[in-house]
């Protein structure tokens, strides 16, 4: 199982920044260094955000107009390239894996810190086998084998939470996730028995906002806040859509989603509360 320091992801986004560092040392625009390598301004601005893969012909080129000749730091970069071009255990699920939500996985994996917000479902990293099925089964154009894919994929995120470096997960979840009865009674049932387990490992914090909190702090729905042990890494927001997603990552507006977050933690119920709600609801 990939570890923090091992995703592919982390390092495309760590050398991406290593380069834009580089760059902006030399007081080189963006236009001049694709120029260098034969490539436009927009895939120097993709490269150091990390959203494509590297070539290593590319980076050698730009170490050297940047530079960066010593032979050992120019290996050390290079190493980078390979690691950051690797893939990651995700990757062999593309068959079912929208290309919109594989770099949140690979975010997810590498992350130290995942703060959820959710409205309509149960967090999938919190969705016992019974709610797998009948979340997944709602889609009947897709093929018996394609199920079977999507429900692996789903088993092998939940896995991470295992690990030695496990990330700390903290969900606040609506209250209405609870009441829609998603595969009948039984499903709930087996849901809800489910996250009061998870609750009492040390990595998971649970927390239910009861329609009673009224309007809140996270009006426009469900969001996550990934976090993550490099300096280098800023904080990430995910929002996903019927057909696509959205990466939120100007500091100024994660900020802003990471006080509501932080609004909503307080309106909830406290943990030890929620575990009370939850058996409540176990057993009405």
């Amino acid at each position: 199982m990939d570890g923090v320091g091992d995703s592919s992801t982390v390092r495309r986004i760590l050398l991406g920044s290593l380069l834009r560092r580089l760059r902006e040392s030399k007081n080189i625009s963006m236009r001049e260094a694709g120029y260098h390598i034969r490539a436009t301004e927009s895939k120097i601005s993709r490269l150091e955000t990390g959203k494509v893969s590297f070539k290593e012909r590319d980076v050698e080129d730009l170490l050297t107009f940047y530079g960066v000749l010593d032979g050992k730091e120019r290996d050390q970069v290079l190493d980078l390239v390979r690691e950051a071009n690797a893939q990651g255990w995700w990757h062999s699920f593309s068959e079912v894996l929208p290309s919109w939500f594989e770099a949140f996985i690979g975010l997810e994996s590498a992350a130290s810190v995942v703060r959820t917000y959710e409205v309509q479902f149960v967090p999938g990293l919190l969705q016992c086998p019974q709610y797998v099925d009948a979340v997944l089964s709602s889609n009947r154009a897709q093929s018996t084998t394609d199920l079977r894919r999507r429900i692996e994929l789903r088993q092998r995120r939940q896995a991470a939470l295992e690990r030695d470096d496990a990330p700390i997960l903290w969900v606040v979840l609506d209250e209405a996730a609870l009441r829609r009865p998603i595969g009948g009674p039984e499903v709930m049932k087996a849901q809800i028995a489910y996250l009061i387990e998870q609750a009492e490992r040390p990595n998971i914090t649970i927390q239910l906002l009861p329609y009673s909190v009224g309007a809140h702090a996270a009006e426009g729905g469900a969001f996550t806040l990934l976090r993550f042990a490099e300096a280098d890494l800023p904080d990430v927001v995910y929002l996903e859509h019927l057909t696509g997603a959205q990466y939120i990552e100007r500091p100024e507006d994660v900020e802003q989603y990471a006080r509501a977050m932080d609004r909503i933690s307080v309106d909830a119920l406290h943990p030890e509360a929620t575990l009370e709600a939850l058996k409540a609801l176990l057993n009405p």
